[in-house]
């Protein structure tokens, strides 16, 4: 690759980035139902998936685990082979599939609210070019006297 062809790739690149919608930044797009427009439910669904689908969760989980396993090593409440944080990580296990189906649930809405908004946009956008492709005919026959041909090639 050439010089130049560095500088466009990276023209095309930094361009590409301008636009690329973070998932951070869906709350924000005007389609989306956010804040106070949410119900109880919903709200609840994104912190949950915003909380349990983070490196702070994991991180918090792993020190969680630890504390509990050095705490309890054999002179605790719950000596090995711990069987109390076992029954403990089957209940958050179980919970965390329907969390998990909350949270798809959500997310799912959220996808359906935005395709419908592009979908309204679409509609809107080719409504547009055609009233523009009908004032461009009409301006063609004002000032030629006569409407546009097509050609014979297409």
């Amino acid at each position: 690759m050439s010089t130049r062809d560095h500088q466009h790739d990276d023209g095309r690149r930094h361009g590409l980035r301008r636009f690329h919608i973070t998932t951070a930044s869906w709350h924000k797009h005007p389609a989306v139902r956010a804040g106070d427009e949410l119900t109880l439910g919903e709200r609840a669904a994104d912190r949950l998936r915003n909380g349990m689908g983070s490196w702070g969760f994991v991180f918090g989980a792993l020190i969680f685990l630890a504390g509990w396993m050095l705490g309890n090593r054999n002179v605790g409440f719950d000596k090995y082979p711990f069987i109390l944080l076992n029954l403990i990580l089957s209940c958050l296990a179980a919970m965390q599939g329907a969390i998990l189906l909350i949270a798809a649930k959500r997310e799912d809405q959220i996808s359906s609210e935005l395709a419908r908004h592009d979908y309204e946009t679409n509609l809107e956008a080719d409504r547009i070019v055609k009233e523009i492709h009908e004032l461009t005919r009409e301006i063609h026959a004002r000032t030629v006297g006569r409407p546009p041909q097509s050609s014979p090639e297409g």
